[in-house]
């Protein structure tokens, strides 16, 4: 068996699982390692980052959500029964530029924020408006 150690992380496995163990573990470690099998090494390499294939954010509330899926609809006149989630894009759901303005600009007035230029554009989709909210309100109170 050969053992892989670096940092705070160790794992044991048989040479022909390491690869898929590295990727299932999704190390980034940016070391040499070396694999030992009874006091002799026989492989030396160096681990790279693995591309992240997951999406972490820091969710908004989900009333704060359903708040934006509702101004959203209100803005576009879109149906009440229209499927509008987080995931939904602004422009996915027929929105241009302006309209886009638009829903920031009730957005502001609804829970009382100033969204600023730079911020309103990074705004993409209902979860970013709602994250964006969440985070301006935080900074408020604080």
């Amino acid at each position: 068996m050969a053992a892989i150690t670096g940092a705070c992380i160790s794992m044991q496995c048989r040479p022909r699982q390491l690869n898929r163990s590295l990727a299932t573990a999704g190390l980034s470690l940016q070391r040499s390692v070396s694999l030992s099998n009874q006091e002799r090494s026989f492989l030396s390499f160096k681990l790279r980052p693995v591309p992240v294939r997951l999406r972490i954010s820091c969710a908004a509330k989900p009333e704060t959500v359903e708040k934006v899926c509702s101004i959203v609809r209100k803005q576009l006149a879109l149906p009440d029964d229209s499927a509008v989630t987080g995931e939904s894009k602004f422009a996915a759901l027929g929105a241009d530029s302006l309209d886009t303005v638009e829903i920031v600009m009730g957005l502001e007035e609804e829970f009382g924020i100033s969204v600023e230029e730079e911020s309103a554009q990074s705004i993409a989709t209902v979860q970013d408006a709602a994250d964006l909210i969440d985070k301006l309100i935080e900074k408020n109170n604080a």
